[in-house]
Parts: structure tokens; sequence; C-alpha cells
């Protein structure tokens, strides 16, 4: 028996794309940011045609919460070289820019010879998939603290010590459209700020922008993200994360965020 398939993040309509309330983030009626920097990628992507660039690096600017209402979004290549493409894109609500995003694409070459330095990380194994998704939650996410077993704490992220995620993608973020893995790593890495931002009290911080920097890109559905560094001051926050598939690293997420005491986890996906 076939299941239906998820609910899908937006709905295309002309110039406009029109979000379901799934695409609601944790700060109430607002898009999440996920959903905001996928859009960004894919507007981004449809730009680039030479398949050996690889999109190096994704800088996501929030700057304005962006209503659950139709947005449009567009992308212009700002500069291309023999080695280099460098695609801003900007989303608008109602004629207002809400949220823009610049892309640094690199060709692919030789790899380097030699070891080597990076800070060891293990992720715990890619979790079991359910037999079916939850159609009411915006993806399938599994979170661990310091232990994969780790049931002390009321959510596995609220303690002061090492917390991991693997994230898999289960529905379209515009409807009728498959993912891709640029896609899929723009909408993982929006989560490198609630992990790296959990404190002991919860969730203080919402992020103000975040990047993604790839090294590769992800094979399969599924990203891993490891909690690297946390530093904070007078309600301002920063927090990189190691990026992972089933292979191995692809590479790094970072946030800034500042101080913000209206998270609410439940109750803003319901219909």
């Amino acid at each position: 028996m076939e299941h239906p398939a998820p609910t899908p993040f937006l709905v295309q309509r002309g110039d406009d794309l029109v979000p379901n309330p799934i695409a609601h983030g944790g700060w109430g009626p607002t898009l999440g940011g996920q959903v905001v920097g996928g859009l960004l990628a894919r507007a981004i992507e449809r730009r680039v045609t030479d398949a050996e660039l690889l999109p190096a690096r994704l800088t996501v600017e929030i700057l304005r919460r962006v209503a659950s209402e139709p947005v449009r979004v567009s992308a212009s290549v700002v500069r291309a070289g023999s080695r280099m493409q460098s695609v801003d894109a900007a989303m608008t609500q109602g004629g207002e820019l809400v949220a823009r995003a610049s892309a640094l694409y690199l060709r692919r070459g030789a790899q380097p010879e030699g070891a080597f330095f990076s800070t060891a990380v293990t992720l715990p194994p890619i979790p079991k998939e359910p037999a079916q998704f939850d159609d009411t939650v915006p993806m399938f996410i599994r979170t661990y603290g310091p232990t994969p077993d780790d049931d002390r704490h009321e959510f596995p992220w609220q303690q002061a010590g090492p917390r991991y995620a693997w994230v898999r993608e289960i529905r379209d973020l515009v409807d009728g459209e498959e993912l891709t893995p640029f896609i899929r790593a723009a909408l993982a890495v929006d989560i490198t700020s609630s992990m790296t931002n959990f404190s002991t009290d919860g969730l203080a911080f919402i992020n103000a922008d975040y990047t993604l920097a790839l090294s590769r890109l992800p094979d399969g559905p599924y990203i891993g993200l490891a909690a690297l560094t946390h530093s904070s001051a007078d309600g301002i926050a920063s927090g990189s994360a190691a990026l992972f598939d089933r292979l191995g690293p692809i590479g790094t997420g970072l946030s800034c965020s500042i101080g913000n005491f209206n998270f609410n986890p439940n109750g803003n996906h319901t219909r």
C-alpha cells in the first residue's frame, strides 16, 4: 500500500510561492529559516548551468521575519570566471526585501596530495526510517545528546554537552519538484543555530543568518550535524557545526544569532 506524499512546503502559483502551514518555523506564524534558505538556494542553483562547478558556499541573511504569505525569489549572476561563479538571490514579500543570499561556486579539479588536520567527530549511526513519515512535522530528524540513548533531559540538546542530529527531508520544497543535493544541504544547515544555541535552560537565540560551506555535495537523503562551537555575549551568539553524509564529512555550518525568548517548538504546525 502506497502512502500519500507528505504535504509540500510551498506551491507555485504564477510568480508567487505560496506556503502551506507546515512551512511555519518555531518562532511563530513565520516561514522557517530552512524554508527561506532552501528557496534562495533553489533560485541560485537555477542560474548555474556548468556541472563542474560546486556550490562551495551559501550565505543566507534573514533581514526580517518572513510572514507565512506568498513570496517571490529571484537570482542573478554577479561574476563568472574560469574557476568560479558568484550568484546573489533575493526574496521579497509585497515588494519588500525580506531575505537575501550569496553563493560562491568553485570549479572541481585535482585533489592536492598530503594529509590534512581536522578535529575528529564521530556521529551516531544513521537512524532506522519509520514505516511512514509523520506529515505533521517539517522533516524527519533524530537528535542526540552526549550518548545515543541519553534520556536525562527533556530534549537531547538541552544540556551543556555534545549534541548531534541526522536529518532527512521528507517533502518537496516546492510541490512537484525533486530536491537536489544542494537544496537538501541548504535546508539542513539551518539546524546549526538551534543545535549550537541550546543551553541547559532551553533555546533563547534566533538566527539572523547562516552559512553553508561545502567541500562536496551530500550523497543520499541523510545529512548529519555535530555541534562544534558556541560563543555568546550580550545577547549575540555564533555557532558552528560539522556536516556529514553517509560517506563522511561534507562541510561546515555557521550561524550568527540574537537573543530571542519566544521559541515554541510545539503547536506551530497544527492545521
